[in-house]
This record gives C-alpha cells, sequence and structure tokens, in this order.
C-alpha cells in the first residue's frame, strides 16, 4: 500500500539532537563582470555630464559674469593708465617694452549699439574671453593705416552680437592714449563683398570683426569698416605685421591642448573615485563630497575646450 504525501513527510525521521544540519545548496556568487560594468558605465556618465554640464556653465553664465569683471578690472587699470600718461601709444609701453597680451590699450563707444568695451592688446581666444581686442600686427585706432578690433558674437558676453546692426554714416569713437578718436562707418562687409580703397597715407581707418553665418558654428567673418573723421595720431613704427595664427580670426589656440589633457585626466580619476563612494557610502553622501569636485573640474576642462574653439564665437 503506497503512502500519501502526509503520511509521508510525518514518517520522515526527525534529525536527533545534536547532529549536524544538512548542507544547503551553495548561493550563487556575485557576477563581477557586470558589476564592474556597471561601475564603468557609472564613471562614465558621471564625466559626460560634467563636463556639458561645465561647458554650458563656463561659456554662458560664468562666462558672461568673467566678461563683466574683467571688464571693470580692465577699465580701472585703462582709466589709471589714462590719468598717469602710461596708456600705450604704439606697439612699445613707457618702458620700452612690447606691450604685453591682455594689456588695456583703448575704449570703444558704439552708441547705436548701447556698446562700451575695454580694448585688450591681442586677439587670441583666451583674450577674447575678457572682452574686445586689437590685433597686434595694426596700428592703434586713431593712428594713420588701418587698425583692427575683434570680438566674440555669442559667448562670454558677445560684445559683437549686434554688429551687423551699424549702418553707414554712424559714427562712434575710440579712446586711447593719445586722446578720443571719431569713425564714421563706412560699410558691413559679408564673405565675398569688395573690398574697400585702401586709405591714403595721411589717413585712418577701423575695422572691426566677429563671427558670421551661424551664430554656433561661423562660417565666415563680419567686417564693419569705419574711415577716421578725427585728426590723426602719430603713428610709431610696427615691430612686425604678421602675427601669430592663433591671433587669426576664427583661429583657437592649440596651446590648450596639454592643460586640456591633465584636466581631463583629474575629471576621470575624480569620476571613478565618486562612482567607488557611492557604492561604499550611498548616494548622498558621496555626492556631497564629489559633487563640487566634479564641478570644479568640469569647469577646468569646459574652460580649455572652449579656448580650442574659434576666437570669434
Amino acid at each position: 500500500m503506497s503512502l500519501t504525501l502526509e503520511s509521508a513527510e510525518a514518517a520522515a525521521p526527525e534529525p536527533e539532537p545534536g547532529a549536524p544540519a544538512a548542507e544547503q545548496p551553495p548561493e550563487a556568487e556575485p557576477d563581477t563582470q557586470s558589476h564592474a560594468s556597471v561601475w564603468m558605465l557609472g564613471a562614465a556618465l558621471t564625466v559626460l555630464g560634467a563636463l556639458l554640464l561645465g561647458f554650458v556653465a563656463d561659456v554662458w553664465v560664468i562666462g558672461s559674469l568673467r566678461h563683466s569683471r574683467d571688464q571693470q578690472v580692465q577699465y580701472a587699470a585703462f582709466r589709471y593708465a589714462l590719468a598717469n600718461a602710461s596708456a600705450p601709444v604704439g606697439p612699445l609701453d613707457v618702458n620700452g617694452h612690447v606691450v604685453g597680451i591682455g594689456t588695456p590699450v583703448a575704449l570703444l563707444d558704439i552708441p547705436e549699439l548701447g556698446l562700451r568695451q575695454v580694448v585688450a592688446e591681442g586677439t587670441s581666444s583666451a583674450t577674447l574671453m575678457s572682452g574686445p581686442g586689437h590685433l597686434p600686427g595694426t596700428v592703434l585706432p586713431g593712428q594713420a593705416g588701418i587698425s583692427v578690433i575683434m570680438a566674440r558674437r555669442l559667448l562670454f558676453g558677445g560684445p559683437f552680437h549686434y554688429l551687423d546692426q551699424l549702418r553707414p554714416k554712424d559714427t562712434f569713437t575710440v579712446t586711447t592714449g593719445q586722446g578720443v578718436s571719431t569713425y564714421r562707418v563706412l560699410d558691413v562687409r559679408h564673405a565675398d563683398d569688395p573690398l574697400p580703397p585702401t586709405p591714403a597715407a595721411n589717413q585712418g581707418r577701423l575695422t572691426l570683426m566677429t563671427a558670421d553665418g551661424n551664430a554656433f558654428v561661423p562660417s565666415d567673418i563680419l567686417r564693419v569698416d569705419a574711415e577716421l573723421i578725427s585728426k590723426v595720431q602719430p603713428t610709431p613704427a610696427r615691430l612686425f605685421d604678421a602675427n601669430p595664427p592663433n591671433e587669426d580670426a576664427l583661429a583657437g589656440e592649440p596651446a590648450a591642448w596639454m592643460p586640456l589633457v591633465l584636466w581631463a585626466q583629474a575629471l576621470v580619476l575624480a569620476a571613478i573615485g565618486l562612482t567607488w563612494a557611492r557604492l561604499r557610502w550611498g548616494v548622498r553622501q558621496a555626492w556631497l563630497v564629489g559633487l563640487p569636485t566634479l564641478a570644479a573640474l568640469g569647469l577646468a576642462v569646459a574652460d580649455q575646450i572652449a579656448r580650442l574653439l574659434p576666437n570669434l564665437l
């Protein structure tokens, strides 16, 4: 006669006291490969997020604030130089040294655009983060010959964002160590437009330059040519006519690659450390410690990326 399930269970002998318990099947070991993949994915997403957030904040919010701060500092420095008759009036300063890149050399005032900006020496991508820059290989505004001032159209305050709104016969002024010079706009020039005639030996012209085309992907250069209608100031001889490649319009700064690599490595290490901390400490504690570090490193990386971008963007 066969036993039912209940009778079989009841008939099963109970373990004797002190007898070793029956061995349980071993638990499955965690998948270390999947664990490592999740760790690497978390680190990669953390780095990407920090980069995107840092870049947007650097070129838009912080970039605009830094531009305003730098303009205030340069304005104070330029006023002091004017008051002490030490503002540059040529390629050499009052001590006979070449005017340093970033030195304030002029004050550009365009009422039609509501623009009042200090112009620094140099047109590299880093220099134009602070405001307009004077192309070193050209004469200073107010002097005989062609002077060139460049500025960004969109990022870091975008001083020349509305440059294309200038019209012929509009007037504006530029103040240098030699005084106030007045210019009258000749025309707004796009790519393939005819060049204006070369000014005579005793005449001056100023060309304002910024990016043209798509605001985020500039295709060419927008130029505004203006003739000097006030007295021509004495013009010292230029030391050189050619400029380094990073001073050209729409050029980036190759020198930013080295600090970019170093800052990026630091960001990757910080992201890996944050991912490890999330697994060990928890999400809240890890972000409390890691977020300020990632933000600072992300801004540093974004700053170097911005230096690689076209200087008129």
